[in-house]
């Protein structure tokens, strides 16, 4: 073998190596498992958004149910809906903030819905109603454990980007931390909810 031929070898092999060293590898490695969790997080918010039509509809049933409170659960979904995911959307802070107001109105609606339902015996007594509340209560659990996961996920992947020295490797190959799930409104957590089932019957 030349020396000219070794010496590319060599040096092919240390940037081969700089690059495991300086976490090339656990860039890929946690970027497939953010974009694994985010997919399984859309996954949960379409099932929830697939069961609302059938929601509504049940609800649609009840005499006198509150309008105001049925379409902001149908404008909500439809916004929600709207809005369109790309592999880019976890690269834009901006319009993942966008997916995720969007999303926090589709919840806030839905359970206005629920505690609305409350006050209407016909609606507590409807067994298709009660069996797609329990749907609703099962999808609005897996939302919160993938959004949980995801959150975990983008930690260990923003870690990994901030952190000397695989900044440098993050820096060399452009690749930034990764937008997360916020509350909308942090002094809002910090308010006990009030239900309100409006106007008595």
């Amino acid at each position: 073998m030349s020396v000219q031929r070794m010496t590319r070898w060599l040096v092919t092999l240390g940037l081969v190596l700089g690059l495991t060293g300086c976490g090339y590898n656990e860039f890929q490695r946690l970027d497939e498992q953010v974009n694994a969790s985010w997919s399984e997080v859309l996954n949960q918010y379409q099932r929830r958004a697939d069961l609302i039509p059938n929601i509504v509809a049940t609800v649609k049933g009840e005499a006198n149910f509150e309008q105001e409170t049925l379409t902001r659960v149908i404008e909500a979904r439809a916004k929600a809906t709207s809005i369109q995911v790309t592999p880019e959307t976890l690269q834009n802070p901006e319009a993942f903030n966008r997916f995720q107001q969007a999303q926090g109105e589709l919840s806030s609606a839905l359970s206005r819905l629920m505690a609305v339902s409350e006050a209407y015996p016909n609606l507590k007594a409807n067994q298709a109603f009660q069996d797609l509340r329990v749907q609703l209560e099962g999808t609005e659990n897996r939302i919160t454990v993938a959004r949980n996961n995801y959150i975990k996920a983008v930690q260990q992947y923003n870690t990994l980007a901030r952190s000397f020295p695989t900044n440098l490797t993050a820096m060399m190959f452009s690749y930034q931390p990764k937008p997360n799930f916020s509350v909308a409104n942090e002094a809002a957590i910090s308010v006990p909810p009030t239900v309100d089932f409006g106007a008595s019957r």
